[in-house]
């Protein structure tokens, strides 16, 4: 087994995992907040990094840029008449707006933070019809002369998105031709490559994304190719994508859009790998860090994944991605008075920098870790693994600070529920939204607040139970060596499936894979190449995703089974079956999964000579009940195999914190995961 790292950058700390024949090692420091590499290369220097084989990295740098809108200056270019498409997007209401009737759409620059200002915005003349077909030439004239005004406003970077680009993309690349003639060789992304699909604005965002990401992660992937080769590294660097799989770095800086959302992803990636290791199909992923908690489903071992996702409202993506639902509650959410003077914790965190009162950096405000703290769940000297020691004088103060009416310890305890019933109500929220049983379901508790706050959901959910994994603290970055490397295509083709359509669907997925084979080079002797599609009943206006291809030529015969392939995924989907409706496909995807050496468990030890763990002592926990709670407090480094732990009891570890509740059992499972269940239940 290759000697593997995982590292996933999250907006308060760096985890970093080493995995080196079934040994796990784990590092974790503050995320830097000004140059993010540097704190991945101090860990990866930490993890002796010249001394492995992969180094498997996911971060929200370009997530955080883009939703802060510190982003490089950027042209747009696009049919002529068409640049406020940026602006219209999808004309839809957010979620938020749906029962405001006084909700109307903003436009301009001064209300939107436009991610390209108008006036950056080009018209370039040239029109391709529907099927393709030039219906205006492209004037290369009119074209360089947009792209002066884009030079002498000194863009940094270049997306081109025209009509019908997904049809024939000519017309693109020799747009691209002229960018590099007028403007040199600076970062310029087609829509014709990046999103060959259709919809316009969802090609336009992607397109549009992807070159802010080629300036963002081309200088940050340089410096950390440059100080991991100072480190002495020579292996593979990969970054994963939306959806938690592996792309190298040159194949993920071609596409970076790809890689924008992929901490969350990897944590449900880790889930679905630990879930197949101790046949747990079905779960519930909560990733509880410092800033969010990040919601995810896996089902018969495999998570949700999307077409699709959102970076904030009307801004998409066009790529594979897991589907993740963010709620603004984490160890580092705010406490605060509600105009009403009602207390409310998030959604505003206080990050990593200054982060919650007690880590003694200036912040002055009360957060959900200084609750738990002063409640006495968390050891203020072993935070962080020792690295850091929590001051509970200062959690004291900024809670003393609230211009409250509650007494002391109301503040406390009712920021500690609070706290806990924002994750509930977030669950619940994707439960509702996946049409999942939750009694059929397992809740995955992991971040570093996860297994704090998540048992408490026992008592309002009815789970089967809630697991805490193995090194909970860095499980998403676990998710980094839990998951193969894959390349991803596809190509949109308003096609009747009908017998006569087979020549062109099979010369589009031959296609494709003749690129890809091209690509991945002796790895394709390797990857199993999946086919999918995406197809719509005659008459609809949205799509089912995914729907199988069967393998070899596409014949007539072929295209048949891929009429029943729909027909049976959109019965499994919907729960009706329309096989009279003729079938339209819209979109061909082909991936390429490469198998990759994955993170194993290793089973705990058994005890031998019977007896049952002892706590190393009692403490008290405050506020939580009137005269305090009195528990047991455990080391999970001496917990074994099938040990079990009732509640009230704190298990700690140096990462991490679980609290089983009163009422509840920890049971350690076959690879150290503590299972909790209510008392005398059997799952």
């Amino acid at each position: 087994m290759k000697s593997m790292i995982g590292v996933d950058v999250g907006g308060t700390f760096t985890d970093i995992v080493r995995v080196t024949d079934g040994t796990i090692e784990t590092i974790k420091v503050p995320t830097n907040v000004t140059d993010t590499y540097r704190g991945v290369l101090e860990g990866a220097a930490e993890a002796r990094v010249g001394e492995v084989d992969a180094f498997n990295h996911a971060s929200t740098h370009g997530l955080n840029a883009i939703i802060t809108r510190r982003l490089p200056k950027i042209g747009f270019l696009t049919t002529f008449g068409h640049r406020d498409m940026l602006d219209m997007a999808r004309a839809l209401r957010p979620a938020e707006a749906n029962t405001d009737p006084g909700w109307r759409r903003s436009f301009s620059d001064v209300s939107r933070r436009p991610i390209v200002p108008r006036y950056l915005r080009r018209g370039i003349e040239e029109r391709l019809s529907a099927a393709g077909a030039v219906v205006v030439e492209l004037n290369e004239d009119q074209a360089c002369t947009e792209l002066e005004v884009l030079r002498r406003c000194g863009i940094e970077g270049v997306a081109i998105c025209l009509l019908n680009a997904y049809v024939d993309g000519a017309h693109e690349r020799r747009l691209r031709e002229l960018v590099r003639e007028v403007l040199g060789d600076i970062p310029c992304s087609i829509s014709s490559e990046v999103s060959p699909l259709a919809l316009e604005y969802a090609r336009a965002s992607t397109t549009t994304v992807d070159v802010l990401c080629k300036i963002i992660y081309g200088t940050y992937s340089e410096r950390l190719q440059k100080g991991l080769a100072e480190l002495g590294f020579r292996g593979d660097l990969n970054f994963a994508d939306c959806a938690a799989t592996l792309a190298p770095v040159d194949v993920a800086m071609a596409q970076p859009s790809r890689i924008l959302f992929s901490g969350p992803a990897a944590g449900t990636m880790a889930c679905a790998h630990l879930g197949r290791t101790i046949d747990e199909a079905n779960l519930l992923c909560a990733d509880v860090g410092g800033t969010s908690c990040d919601i995810s489903v896996v089902t018969g071992h495999q998570p949700v994944v999307k077409t699709s996702f959102e970076l904030e409202h009307d801004l998409v993506i066009s790529t594979l991605s897991n589907e993740v639902v963010s709620v603004g509650a984490g160890g580092g959410s705010l406490v605060r008075v509600s105009p009403t003077g009602e207390l409310r914790v998030g959604p505003e965190s206080a990050g990593a920098d200054p982060g919650p009162a007690c880590y003694g950096r200036g912040g002055v405000e009360p957060t959900t870790t200084d609750a738990f703290l002063l409640i006495g769940i968390l050891d203020g000297e072993r935070f962080a693994g020792g690295r850091s020691r929590l001051d509970p004088e200062l959690s004291r103060q900024a809670f003393e600070r609230l211009d409250s009416r509650f007494s002391f310890d109301d503040r406390v305890r009712f920021s500690y529920q609070m706290a806990v019933n924002n994750v509930a109500e977030g669950i619940t929220d994707v439960v509702v939204k996946n049409g999942v049983d939750p009694r059929e379901y397992s809740l995955v508790a992991f971040g570093a607040a996860g297994p704090m706050m998540l048992p408490a959901l026992l008592e309002q959910m009815p789970l089967r139970s809630v697991i805490v994994p193995p090194y909970p603290g860095l499980f998403s970055a676990l998710g980094l060596v839990s998951t193969d490397q894959v390349h991803a295509d596809k190509r949109s083709a308003y096609r009747l499936l009908t017998p006569d359509a087979a020549e062109e669907i099979d010369g589009i997925y031959g296609r494709m894979e003749s690129a890809m084979r091209e690509t991945l080079g002796a790895d394709a002797e390797r990857a199993e190449f999946v086919r999918t599609f995406d197809g719509q009943l005659m008459g609809q206006v949205w799509d089912t995703p995914f729907v199988p291809v069967p393998a070899g030529p596409i014949t007539a015969a072929a295209v048949e089974q891929m009429i029943t392939n729909f027909h049976d995924h959109y019965e499994q989907k919907s729960g009706n079956r329309f096989p009279a409706n003729s079938v339209l496909g819209v979109t061909y995807r082909l991936n390429a999964v490469v198998p990759t050496d994955k993170v194993d468990y290793p089973a705990p030890p058994t005890r031998t000579g019977g007896g049952t763990p002892q706590p190393r002592r009692t403490i008290t926990l405050r506020y939580l009940e009137a005269d305090g709670l009195e528990a047991g407090e455990y080391e999970r480094a001496d917990l074994y195999l099938d040990d079990t732990v009732s509640g009230p009891a704190v298990i700690r570890e140096p990462l991490c914190t679980t609290y089983v509740h009163r009422g509840q059992v920890a049971t350690v499972g076959l690879a150290g995961e503590l299972v909790i269940t209510r008392a005398g239940t059997e799952i």
